[in-house]
């Protein structure tokens, strides 16, 4: 029996890989005259990005204590079982634990903290969109074991796979219409048998790379819920809990414990879930929340292992059925002892990481940071941090490919820089996805087309410094069936090296892989073609600054608006 396997018998896991509905629920009055309830404790996180160590800067508070950080994260959950009963609790998340990680947990494939959270007590996690990072293939090798196909076991220990069980109910295998993996868990607590059905979201495509959801689809959250509810009801199970890789924000002044003028895809989600469904656990949107939406308690523990949502069930002995639901945000503090296990997990891996974490690539004269300017209204812009990066993208192939423009994604940019030395840990912190670049051919008419696109899918590109143009706060924006239509950048504007863009004429654009293709809604990049694949992304970040040091923040003048312009 291997130890995944050994773990999910000592939990008395019972994974079923089929379909879901409805709940009859007994009063608390009802209750009363019968068996006293099971008392169940779910402790939820999601979003934890690999972020073993305690993460720096803003990323590393929360409700103003600093928080985070494994070792601690492991101690707060072990004192939040002893204060309830240690049998009936439950330790769950909702998705992207992995990818977009810290050097550390990224270096190793985030096995690292795969291995910290089996330690740590997780027993179920939905599928978030970063799982999807490395494709398929590698999902379920995180799931089941097994050296990496490419770089081995790196660390020079076996990898034994996930102590806990991954869900995924709406991400299906294209060619057979099965799930990639079991889309419910039933778990027994005293006898009461509770469902949970873990899922992502549904537009994970549009923001993962072709590559990584390659043969897969995906459906709508509400719809196989309600499916998946269905047929755990058919099971006798009615104590049901979804872990939804999908979520919310709070209005302005909300606290951790709040739920102040809700809006996100989370709120039309838990309203077209069937009522059968008690307990929302979310994420995606690192946000803090603890909501009712539509009589369901609905609950997120923004990013970084942060904080650990408690959740408290009552569910009725004879019926099955939750009595009640409430939850509390705790803040995972750093003034509790150091978990020694996780301790050691990470000076184990920081010693092999250590020489390649510290080298020197490049310094910076100043701190050169992602923020956004406002380009009008809502709509952000430029970040000095962004234009850096895609003039990175053109130094690495305006020789090689003949590019002659590049444009960074915003998602791609995850941390600032600090002013001086910068560590290859500090550059692929920024940059950590490991996409490689794209130089593709488009026509000034298509190029045109995709900066249209931005004001549609509302993500503005960071231009190389060979781009200029200009926007219209007034103009119009093309739908999703014809972005091209748009008349936000005006025509005549868009410049390359000074030299004013041909509708006719073609050019050489260098993207990541992930827009190249159609990544974060900009499927006018996939008309693009004689497509070249180069340099990973980080390795020509790390060139540039090795061989322009020390660099300096650029300037925020690439785009205009019409108001700037005259």
């Amino acid at each position: 029996m291997t130890i995944p396997a050994m773990r999910r018998a000592a939990v008395g896991l019972t994974v079923l890989a089929v379909a879901a509905f409805g709940a009859v629920t007994s009063t608390p009055q009802q209750a009363e005259a019968g068996p006293k309830p099971v008392d169940v404790t779910l402790l939820a996180l999601n979003d934890l990005h690999g972020n073993l160590e305690p993460p720096s800067g803003s990323s590393g508070t929360i409700d103003g204590q600093s928080a985070g950080g494994v070792e601690y994260l492991a101690t707060h959950l072990a004192e939040l079982r002893a204060a309830a009963k240690k049998k009936n609790t439950v330790t769950v998340a909702a998705g992207d634990l992995i990818g977009a990680s810290p050097l550390l947990s990224a270096a190793f494939h985030d096995e690292p903290t795969i291995e910290a959270l089996s330690m740590a007590g997780l027993d179920y996690a939905s599928v978030g969109n970063h799982e999807f990072d490395e494709g398929a293939a590698e999902l379920l090798r995180i799931q089941n074991g097994g050296c990496h196909p490419v770089d081995g076991c790196a660390d020079g220990t076996p990898y034994r796979g996930a102590g806990f069980q991954y869900l995924s109910a709406n991400a299906f295998k294209t060619s057979t219409g099965r799930p990639l993996l079991p889309p419910y868990a039933i778990h027994k607590v005293q006898g009461v048998k509770v469902g949970f059905i873990g899922m992502t979201l549904e537009g994970t495509p549009q923001i993962v790379s072709q590559e990584g959801v390659a043969g897969l689809s995906f459906a709508d959250e509400a719809e196989t819920a309600n499916r998946y509810a269905r047929e755990l009801r058919r099971k006798g199970v009615e104590a049901i809990v979804v872990l939804l890789h999908e979520g919310g924000t709070q209005a302005a002044g909300g606290g951790i414990n709040d739920c102040v003028g809700m809006t996100g895809p989370i709120v039309d989600i838990a309203e077209r879930m069937d009522p059968s469904i008690d307990v929302v656990v979310s994420g995606h949107t690192h946000q803090a929340y603890n909501c009712e939406i539509d009589g369901k308690l609905v609950t997120s523990a923004s990013s970084f292992g942060r904080l650990v949502t408690d959740i408290d069930l009552k569910i009725d002995r004879r019926s099955g059925d939750v009595l009640s639901a409430k939850a509390e945000n705790v803040v995972v503090t750093r003034d509790v002892a150091k978990d020694p296990k996780q301790t050691a997990l990470i000076d184990r891996y920081n010693t092999v990481l250590g020489p390649v974490a510290d080298r020197q690539v490049g310094e910076t004269t100043a701190p050169i940071t992602r923020s956004q300017e406002t380009l009008f209204g809502t709509t952000t812009g430029e970040s000095a941090l962004g234009n850096l990066i895609a003039d990175a993208q053109l130094a690495a192939t305006d020789d090689e490919q003949d590019a002659v423009a590049a444009f960074m994604n915003p998602g791609g940019v995850r941390a600032d820089l600090d002013a001086g030395p910068v560590t290859y840990e500090e550059a692929f912190t920024v940059q950590p996805f490991a996409n490689n670049l794209v130089t593709l051919d488009l026509t000034g008419a298509q190029l045109y087309c995709v900066l249209e696109q931005q004001f549609a899918v509302n993500r503005v590109l960071y231009p190389s410094s060979s781009v200029r143009y200009v926007v219209d706060p007034n103009g119009t924006t093309g739908g999703a069936a014809d972005p091209c239509a748009g008349t936000r950048v005006v025509r005549g504007s868009l410049t390359l090296g000074g030299v004013a863009v041909d509708p006719a004429a073609t050019y050489r654009v260098t993207v990541n892989n992930f827009l190249a293709g159609g990544g974060d809604g900009f499927s006018a990049l996939t008309a693009g073609t004689n497509l070249v694949t180069g340099l990973i992304d980080l390795d020509a970040f790390v060139a540039y600054l090795t061989a322009e040091s020390p660099v300096s923040a650029p300037a925020l003048d690439r785009i205009r608006t019409t108001g700037e312009a005259a």
